[in-house]
Parts: C-alpha cells; sequence; structure tokens
C-alpha cells in the first residue's frame, strides 16, 4: 500500500496578503515540501468558487476560479504535485473536505493508485483540513494529520485544538513531520 500526501488548499488567498489570510500559511510550505519526498503520492486541493458562489455568504470572497487568489503559494513545490482535486466549483457548492472533489472522485483515484495511508496537511486546520482528515477515516483510509504543517483560522480562540481533538476521536493520528 502507497503513502499519500494530501495537501488542502494551500492557495493564494489563505496566505499573508489574500483576501482570507491566515498568518502562518507561508510558514508550513517548507516543512509540506520536504514532506513530498517521504511519500508516493502528492495531491493538492484547490477552492475554485465561481464569482456568484452561496460560501460568501459566509466567508469574505476567495479562491475565485481562475484569479491570483485561487492559485498555488508559489513556494509550494508544484512539480512534484501528481493530482490536482478542485472542490466548491458550484454557485452551492461549499467544499470544505477533498473527497468533495468535483473534477475527480477522490476515493476511486485513491483506491486505483493502491493508497492505504494518507497524510493530510495544509490550510485550515478548523475546517477543510479537519473535513478532509474525517471523511478520510470514515472511507476507512490511515489517516494521518501532520501538526506541524498545518495551521487554524481560529475565527474563535481554540477552534484549531477542538478540531485537532475531534480529529483524534474520530480516528485521526496526530504526527510531527518528523516521524514520517
Amino acid at each position: 500500500m502507497k503513502k499519500a500526501l494530501l495537501i488542502v488548499d494551500l492557495q493564494n488567498d489563505f496566505c499573508p496578503g489574500g483576501s482570507l489570510a491566515i498568518k502562518e500559511g507561508n510558514e508550513i510550505v517548507p516543512i509540506i515540501n520536504e514532506l513530498m519526498d517521504k511519500v508516493d503520492l502528492v495531491i493538492t486541493t484547490q477552492d475554485w468558487h465561481p464569482q456568484d458562489s452561496t460560501h460568501f455568504e459566509n466567508w469574505p470572497v476567495h479562491c475565485v476560479a481562475n484569479t491570483e487568489g485561487a492559485k498555488l503559494n508559489p513556494i509550494l513545490n508544484e512539480h512534484k504535485i501528481d493530482q490536482i482535486v478542485l472542490k466548491g466549483t458550484g454557485p452551492d457548492d461549499h467544499g470544505y473536505s477533498a473527497f468533495d472533489a468535483t473534477n475527480i472522485s477522490l476515493p476511486g483515484y485513491l483506491k486505483e493508485q493502491n493508497v492505504g495511508s494518507l497524510y493530510i496537511v495544509g490550510l485550515a486546520t478548523d475546517y477543510c483540513v479537519r473535513a478532509s482528515a474525517l471523511d478520510a477515516c470514515k472511507l476507512g483510509f490511515h489517516t494521518y494529520v501532520v501538526t506541524d504543517a498545518i495551521a487554524a483560522v481560529d475565527l474563535e480562540v481554540g477552534d484549531g485544538k477542538k478540531a485537532m481533538d475531534e480529529m483524534y476521536k474520530a480516528g485521526c493520528l496526530l504526527v510531527k513531520s518528523d516521524e514520517i
């Protein structure tokens, strides 16, 4: 069985200077780049919202398809990415989980590639990382959340910690990058 790295939403709008910036967004990229060499397969998600998305009723406009904000963080080693998963592409599609992908069946792709272990990194711990990890556990993947390669929005102080507790209780293993 193969090991895959799932990079969640490491996009310009979620990094410093973006419309929904997470302060540590750039800080986790070097760790993620190193992890790419420790796995068999690298997958990344991208929010790819239409301009008229109802998602923006709850959030600032971000990651609109084909904009600078939707592009992957320029520090990320894009040439090592095997598959890009688009989510949130419809007007009523919020696309929190990588498994809500609209351009590919992610479970089917992972099974085709013989992936047994999924290492999840990226943004944001308390939203899309959380949703992706919970879905991965439900689908039976050995799911690891790399705690030094994620960062939270923390709308309320402690949201990231609560999300990590929830992922752990659901069966996800919390690991540091040097344990992989």
